[in-house]
């Protein structure tokens, strides 16, 4: 490595060592202060307390380093300049792009240890951690419920949703209850208000609830319903306060839990499952217009055509595997998540439990054509309900974790972009020292998470493949640092303009010019006319 190359490294080591650790800290306190509420009144140990908040630093690191990389870029570069260094590398016959070319072989290697960082690091930090908030919530659930939310009291068997929650008094009302313990019925109770608080020997949960009714449906007879009035009813949930044990092993794991082979595997998975649910719907949909039976129109509506993508995340996998196949055989686990439950075996007279969803109409399939005829049986209609149910939450599954294996990737590359943004802007405008870094940090980030934010939101809603809104904001930046670097030869030769009102100032310069060029050619047009 050249002498020059080492300096200019150098720079940037103190402005990323400084970004990186003001930046991550200010995140994790307001994350200590968000949750600090959950942790107090539980008697926990200070280990368990620490590791709480230890294992929020990667989820914080994951977001800051590319800013704190951008900042870096900026400041060093603008130092370099001010000071004129960049103009006596020029007088000695150096070129910027040779100055540049060591920092982007760092942010290079920045970038491939990000990769493995979101791979490997942070989705088990983020399991690790979910699953002690869950132990956490075990050991006192008084103080883990929140109000106007359905509260898992005990796991798959009874949930809670209280309107207002008095902490001081364990006092709720409007209380409602899902107590689906008993596999043979479903209850829900729907009492007025209710009380909270722990046995004696702080193991189960008792509740005693007040003028209220109970409404039983049994599974195997949903059109039978038996509704109990009461005006105090006692009720325990056993084993839901034991003393704090952290769990050793935890087979869930939600898509920010999951490794990118392991999302890579599930998404197969919910694509088999999409491929042969459209078979089924195709084939009973032209089965039913051959009988002349009128399809209603959300069947019509119904979307037959998988969501799109490049496939980066197989890629990705099938690289991993030439290295290290074992490991990543490993990782190749697909789970269920939690946040969809399957709803084509959900009895049409059940509510559907807490967790579920209702499926919506997507966009028009232009393969099923409206038909009028006779009305098909109620069977053929629960079937094809079932089976676009089933398109619905696969396609939801799919483009869920293809957002997630991208974004992966797009954050970890925004490392790069921005190191190629950073330095131009910063040689532009060499005085504008710690407020043009300040500023221009904020707002290029800003932006960035903005695009980032949105594209995820149109992407798990279907309107837009996963590749296309998770790297959008990449590529808008990093044709605009391409633009900038071709031109990074223009800047002035010494330190004393460059500043912020100069920059101010050009984009003046360039409004009024382009409003005089318009002013100029309609007057040309009215002496023509």
């Amino acid at each position: 490595m050249k002498i020059l190359h080492r300096y200019v490294l150098k720079e940037h080591v103190g402005p990323l060592t400084f970004a990186l650790t003001a930046l991550t800290s200010i995140l994790l306190l307001q994350y200590i202060g968000k949750h600090f509420g959950e942790l107090v009144g539980k008697g926990l140990p200070t280990l368990v307390i620490a590791e709480f908040f230890g294992l929020s630093i990667p989820l914080t690191v994951a977001l800051t380093l590319p800013m704190a990389v951008l900042i870096a870029t900026l400041y060093a570069f603008s130092r370099l300049a001010a000071e004129n260094e960049i103009t006596a590398l020029k007088a000695s016959g150096v070129s910027v792009v040779s100055v540049l070319r060591p920092v982007l072989w760092a942010a290079l290697g920045v970038t491939l240890v990000m990769i493995g960082f979101n791979d490997q690091v942070l989705p088990r930090s983020n399991h690790r951690l979910a699953v002690l908030q869950r132990d956490i919530a075990q050991k006192k659930p008084t103080f883990g419920l929140r109000e106007q939310v359905i509260n898992e009291v005990s796991p798959g068997k009874f949930y809670l949703r209280a309107g207002h929650l008095d902490e001081a008094t364990n006092l709720m009302r409007e209380v409602t209850i899902y107590d689906m313990a008993d596999p043979t019925r479903r209850r829900t109770i729907y009492p007025d208000s209710g009380n909270m608080g722990m046995s004696k020997n702080l193991s189960d949960l008792e509740l005693t609830l007040y003028n209220g009714n109970m409404e039983d449906v049994p599974t195997a007879n949903p059109n039978e319903l038996q509704r109990l009035f009461f005006d105090v009813d006692l009720i325990r949930v056993r084993g839901v306060g034991n003393q704090f044990q952290k769990t050793t092993a935890d087979s869930y794991k939600s898509d920010r839990e999951m490794t990118v082979c392991e999302m890579q595997a599930a998404q197969d998975k919910a694509r088999a499952a999409y491929e042969a649910a459209r078979k089924e719907f195709l084939a009973k949909v032209a089965e039913l217009r051959k009988s002349k039976a009128m399809l209603s129109k959300t069947v019509l509506d119904a979307k037959t055509t998988a969501p799109w993508d490049v496939g980066l995340g197989r890629v990705y996998c099938k690289a991993i595997a030439l290295f290290a196949p074992k490991k990543a055989q490993a990782q190749a686990v697909s789970s269920t998540p939690r946040a969809i439950a399957p709803s084509a075996g959900l009895s049409p007279s059940l509510p559907p439990p807490p967790g579920s969803r209702q499926a919506r109409p997507d966009t028009l399939n232009p393969r099923i054509a409206p038909s009028a005829g006779v009305a098909p049986n109620a069977s053929d209609l629960a079937l094809l309900e079932g089976l676009r149910i089933r398109l619905q939450d696969s396609s939801t599954l799919m483009n869920s974790y293809g957002v997630e294996i991208h974004k992966k990737f797009a954050l970890a590359v925004a490392c790069f972009v921005f190191v190629l943004l950073g330095a131009p802007i910063a040689l532009r405008f060499p005085r504008g020292g710690v407020g043009l870094t300040i500023g221009v940090s904020l707002f290029v980030f800003a932006l960035y998470y903005v695009c980032l934010i949105a594209g995820e939101s149109i992407a798990k809603r279907g309107s837009m493949p996963a590749v296309v809104s998770m790297w959008m904001a990449n590529v808008i930046f990093a044709l605009v640092a391409l633009w900038m670097v071709a031109k990074m030869g223009q800047e002035g030769s010494t330190a004393r303009g460059g500043d912020m009102r100069e920059m101010f100032g050009a984009i003046r310069g360039t409004i009024r010019s382009k409003l005089g060029w318009k002013n100029r050619r309609v007057r040309r047009e009215r002496l023509a006319a």
